[in-house]
């Protein structure tokens, strides 16, 4: 029986328990320590009143504060052999009695899985508030399906009480968690959101392999579904978040908190290896603190829109006018903002010079040559007038096409979707490498006859693929286009079909010559809208296809040990480069530009 609604919150006192029914509460408390296979304590949880009465410090009487609706569950002292867990149940005054009596017991049973299974005071240190909240709800679920394993007949107490099945509409966070204990809980439970078919997936791939059991390998799939969040950028309120199913405690049991409170990012911190984390470290203690950037100075500057259609290989068709690439500038703070960004001296490479192509012209004719496709009537005049003077004539009277300089045009196109910010073993990041990258092409073409252009792209569904003209063809480089080149953040996504069609129409405006266009990438295309992962590389490969139609050579560098695959498929067999780490990307990048500037 669930206790009684007779006690009420008291004005006066500083503090009140909820319930007086020490019978119910014992009831409850058998039932945990039975289920729990140890000694655990249930209580009614205290509920805080007003600071002060009527005419204290504010002057008014305070608002009666909110009913508690989470039961709080904290472990035993492992110092005292007499101690036992203590589980706190929330008042619940608002449901009616029978209710109250079924969330209680469905509160108790949750409670009594996490005491048998889950791990207690867990460092929070190394997690971030969302990836916090994956983690705790995969381990809610796993410990549930232990329980009931052993106790099926518990499964309709969790049932009755577990989190509605979100409008289809709503892609706020806490519906993708409401879907996320459905489905994990339900086993006739479906779901038409991507993600959430995912995170079963994944959960059911986990039980055939490790069992549930295994603690860490269920709490490395709520890595992958964090990461999976913050690209479709769903957002979280740690401040006011609170979890959609109400018999599951707050998970004050999993973890052990630090004194300093550094989590305020709202992703998943992804396992990083221990260089990495030293390289981090090291990074920041020698890096100063960006200043502070005010709402303008952060606004990007759009320039014009243009439609492009995306190829979807289920139906073999083009989609007419279904990716919309938006020109930007990025936002930068003008020339003092410049950082001098200088190459370390494990990545440091000599200044590259792009060889200057000279290639068979018609119009460019060499004369007086020893053999040739046609005659040299000014050297065979010569040669009548030696004769006719009984002087030795020269032989060389034919004429040929000769080598002239080739008008070269290359673009570059980097991409900087939210990944390239990953800290690479040697300290740096995929994007500060690529915008060194950039300045020293840019550099190198000024001591050569090369057009060059460099462009950089990431995609926020095909409703924004967002392209930026760092530096254009025929245009100087100079401060403020490196200005505009250090000012490039990696955000959003890589749907590169789209971005390879506007960078080609571009090449296409170039003089006749060798066109050539050089994508440099870290991952497969992929978006948050697109969910069949073939689709965007099917697409991407469609574009370089018809780039080459046009008469552009299109080329990859990819910055992915496991980019074979997929890079092969887009670029065809000698359209690519790999490289395994961050770190070769410069001197990769060097020998490609060569071969490109002199026409292989």
């Amino acid at each position: 029986m669930a206790p009684s609604s007779a006690s009420r919150f008291s004005e006066r006192a500083a503090a009140t328990w909820i319930d007086d029914d020490t019978r119910s509460f014992e009831r409850l408390a058998r039932l945990a320590s039975c289920l729990a296979l140890s000694r655990v304590q249930v209580h009614p949880l205290q509920a805080a009143s007003p600071h002060q009465e009527a005419g204290g410090l504010l002057g008014i009487a305070a608002a009666r504060p909110a009913p508690a609706q989470r039961a709080i569950l904290l472990a035993a002292d492992g110092g005292a052999a007499s101690s036992a867990a203590r589980l706190m149940l929330p008042p619940l005054l608002d449901l009616p009695v029978a209710e109250r009596a079924h969330r209680h017991t469905a509160m108790v049973a949750h409670a009594a899985a996490h005491l048998l299974h889950s791990p207690a005071r867990q460092p929070s240190q190394a997690l971030k508030p969302m990836g916090m909240v994956l983690v705790s709800a995969i381990e809610d679920a796993r410990a549930e399906r232990l329980l009931l394993r052993d106790y099926p007949g518990i499964g309709p107490w969790f049932q009755a009480h577990i989190a509605p099945e979100p409008e289809p509409e709503n892609l706020g966070f806490v519906a993708f968690m409401a879907r996320l204990d459905r489905i994990l809980l339900l086993a006739d439970s479906h779901s038409g959101n991507h993600w959430v078919n995912k995170a079963r997936e994944l959960f059911e791939g986990m039980v055939k392999k490790h069992g549930l059991e295994d603690y860490a390998a269920f709490r490395a799939i709520a890595s992958i579904l964090a990461n999976d969040l913050g690209q479709m950028r769903v957002r979280m309120d740690p401040q006011h978040y609170a979890g959609p199913t109400l018999y599951r405690d707050d998970n004050s049991y999993l973890w052990a908190h630090p004194q300093s409170d550094d989590n305020q990012d709202e992703a998943l911190q992804l396992p990083q290896t221990t260089a990495q984390l030293q390289a981090a470290r090291t990074r920041n203690a020698q890096e100063p603190p960006e200043p502070a950037q005010t709402p303008q100075a952060a606004e990007e500057l759009e320039i014009t829109r243009f439609h492009y259609p995306e190829w979807d290989y289920r139906s073999e068709h083009m989609k007419p006018d279904w990716c919309q690439v938006v020109e930007k500038l990025p936002a930068w703070q003008g020339l003092s903002e410049i950082s001098s960004a200088r190459l370390s001296s494990t990545t440091r490479v000599d200044s590259l010079a792009l060889p200057h192509p000279r290639v068979l012209d018609r119009r460019h004719r060499l004369r007086r040559q020893w053999e040739g496709d046609a005659l040299d009537l000014n050297a065979a005049i010569d040669v009548q007038v030696d004769m006719r003077m009984q002087l030795r004539p020269d032989p060389r009277i034919f004429m040929r096409s000769g080598q002239g300089p080739r008008p070269a045009s290359i673009l570059v196109l980097l991409d900087i979707s939210e990944s390239v910010n990953d800290i690479g073993l040697q300290g740096q990041s995929l994007l500060a490498l690529e915008k060194q990258a950039a300045l020293m092409l840019a550099e190198a073409c000024l001591r050569s006859a090369e057009r060059l252009a460099i462009h950089a792209f990431s995609s926020n569904t095909r409703a924004e693929v967002n392209y930026y003209r760092l530096l254009d063809f025929g245009q100087v480089h100079s401060r403020a286009t490196a200005a505009m080149v250090q000012a490039l953040r990696g955000r959003y996504s890589t749907r590169m079909g789209a971005a390879l069609r506007h960078a080609s129409s571009l090449l296409r405006n170039e003089p006749e010559g060798q066109r050539s266009l050089l994508v440099v990438t870290d991952g497969a295309p992929h978006d948050i809208d697109v969910h069949d992962k073939r689709y965007l590389i099917e697409d991407a490969r469609h574009a370089v296809q018809e780039a080459k139609r046009a008469g552009v050579q299109v080329c990859c560098l990819a910055v992915d040990a496991q980019a074979d695959a997929y890079v092969r498929q887009i670029f065809g067999w000698r359209g690519y480069d790999i490289a395994d780490e961050a770190v070769q990307l410069l001197p990769r990048l060097t020998r490609m530009g060569a071969r490109l500037a002199a026409g292989r």
